[in-house]
């Protein structure tokens, strides 16, 4: 038996969380029908200020800082970097890291994947799981509760936290 996750239930995650929320990033692109406007943006060539950038998401993430809660997330990666990735990371990761999210970067380019196999996830307060569901195109169809021990994805933070750098170092680098 599982419990699938779909708006208001979903939003309440990241508002009633009390010390952490943390996010495994696999996949190579995610289609999301309301990133459409900014990839066709970037593609375009127009940038942004990451420093003046505000969304609901940084003003969120600002906020639970000030609480003392903390958001995060581990992305895979290879090399070279998709069209999707290079989006991501300049309209996304550097706002949202100044934010206050804690960002790292996993990459796995010529060496093996500590993490292979182990799909998308969100982890709150080390107790409670949601598995993202995607198609192999990234298009997600789901969020599933996870209903079993969260000792796994405790491990798999561990790990995902012990072999990547953070994003402002992986960029300098």
């Amino acid at each position: 038996m599982c419990a699938f996750l779909n708006g208001e239930e979903w939003r309440l995650r990241f508002q009633t969380f009390q010390a952490e929320a943390w996010r495994l990033e696999t996949l190579p692109r995610y289609l999301m029908p309301q990133e459409e406007k900014e990839i066709q943006e970037f593609k375009d060539g127009k940038r942004i200020d990451p420093r003046s950038y505000s969304s609901s998401y940084t003003d969120r993430i600002k906020r639970q800082c000030a609480e003392g809660k903390v958001n995060g997330r581990v992305r895979i990666l290879t090399r070279p970097l998709s069209e999707y990735l290079r989006f991501e990371f300049s309209r996304y990761y550097e706002p949202h890291a100044l934010a206050g999210e804690d960002i790292r970067i996993l990459d796995v380019t010529g060496r093996e994947n500590p993490l292979a196999g182990i799909q998308d996830f969100w982890m709150f307060d080390s107790s409670a799981v949601v598995l993202m569901h995607y198609e192999p195109d990234g298009k997600q169809i789901g969020r599933e509760v996870y209903e079993g021990d969260p000792a796994p994805f405790i491990e798999y933070q561990r790990i995902a936290v012990a072999e990547s750098v953070p994003l402002g170092e992986y960029v300098r680098g």
